[in-house]
């Protein structure tokens, strides 16, 4: 028999700015393989080699109804997936403040390169579903987050991995759960994609976790 092809997803830990580290993540079924990249140009060539079926990225890929740009002041500060969040009691940065906008804009950008070059690309919060699975976010404790994400199966994450690889990987976390059926986009299709959590999980040790339920 026909060895079947591994699930390829790779998760990108997008930075507001080039010059400053952005994470990414290739996962090939339970197997991750992290980098840190700056460019936008290694960062499309990366998901090239890496043919991915979906790329979940951590940035702002849609604005609030009634803006145009993240810089037009007409129209709501808050998504629908925001106030999804906000409900759930997740943590998170309005997208109109501050340098939440340099991230929306790179997104967006990024985005649209991507689908035109015929891949998929999805708006992920990594701090949700870090939330969600009760595992530290980055901030709080890396090497928690880090052995967080080795008991939800992920293989091959180094030690040294730094806080934005391990967001990548988180992301590319969510995106491979949600290609499985394991998923929920927060406020419709240009929303949020967060895990779907059912208590337990292929490869996973046992977390008491919360259970999130879909809307229909």
């Amino acid at each position: 028999m026909a060895q079947k092809p591994p699930l390829v997803v790779v998760g990108i830990d997008l930075a507001g700015s080039p010059k400053r580290p952005t994470g990414i993540c290739v996962l090939r079924n339970l197997i991750a393989e992290t980098h840190i990249m700056f460019s936008d140009d290694d960062i499309l060539d990366f998901v090239r080699e890496a043919r991915p079926t979906l790329v979940p990225i951590d940035a702002p890929l849609s604005l609030p109804n009634g803006r145009r740009t993240i810089h037009d002041r007409a129209g709501e500060h808050l998504r629908e997936c925001d106030r999804e969040l906000l409900r759930r009691g997740i943590r998170f940065f309005p997208i109109t403040l501050g340098p939440m906008r340099m991230l929306t804009e790179r997104g967006l950008a990024l985005k649209k390169h991507l689908v035109s070059l015929g891949y998929q690309a999805v708006e992920c919060y990594p701090g949700a579903a870090q939330d969600l699975w009760r595992i530290p976010r980055q901030h709080k404790d890396r090497l928690g987050l880090l052995n967080g994400l080795r008991k939800l199966g992920l293989r091959g994450l180094k030690k040294t991995a730094t806080s934005d690889e391990l967001d990548a990987a988180t992301a590319a976390l969510v995106g491979r759960w949600s290609l499985l059926g394991q998923g929920l986009m927060l406020g419709g299709e240009t929303g949020i994609l967060i895990p779907a959590f059912d208590g337990r999980h292929e490869g996973s040790k046992e977390l008491k976790t919360p259970r999130v339920k879909a809307k229909r």
